[in-house]
């Protein structure tokens, strides 16, 4: 496996496992500024809530090493499949490693993040992710 993690799959792919797979679960862990100012995913239509961890402590920007801990403590086992969502598929890269290596072999990348890339004039949420996707959302 070149990988480090279980792979990649798109907000559409991961919003189907959520609703197929009885023990799977999605890890937003993006900072809670994120989650306050730019919305969360709503997942109340598969009946369940998402998990919130911080991958990068707000504020000051400083790794979460109590990440994995957090994620377990929050009740996901190491059988699970761990969906990883932040704002553009880069920080759960590095998040879906860590609970690889920590012993969750089906964790997997969220490609795009919630917000998707950045479009010409350097703005979010104008190409891909998961609020782009149509898939559902709330501010909090």
């Amino acid at each position: 496996m070149s990988q480090r993690y279980a792979g990649d799959v798109t907000p559409k792919e991961a919003w189907n496992i959520l609703g197929a797979e009885k023990d799977s679960h999605l890890v937003d862990c993006r900072t809670t500024a994120e989650w306050s100012f730019v919305g969360v995913p709503d997942l109340s239509l598969v009946d369940k809530n998402t998990t919130f961890v911080e991958w990068v402590r707000f504020p000051g920007g400083l790794d979460n090493p109590a990440f994995v801990e957090e994620v377990e403590k929050a009740g996901i086992g190491k059988d699970a499949t761990v969906l990883l969502l932040c704002r553009s598929g880069q920080r759960s890269i590095a998040a879906a490693i860590a609970m690889t290596e920590a012993g969750f072999s089906k964790s997997y990348n969220i490609l795009e993040g919630f917000e998707g890339d950045k479009n010409q004039n350097s703005q979010r949420g104008k190409v891909g992710g998961w609020k782009l996707s149509g898939l559902p959302w709330q501010q909090t």
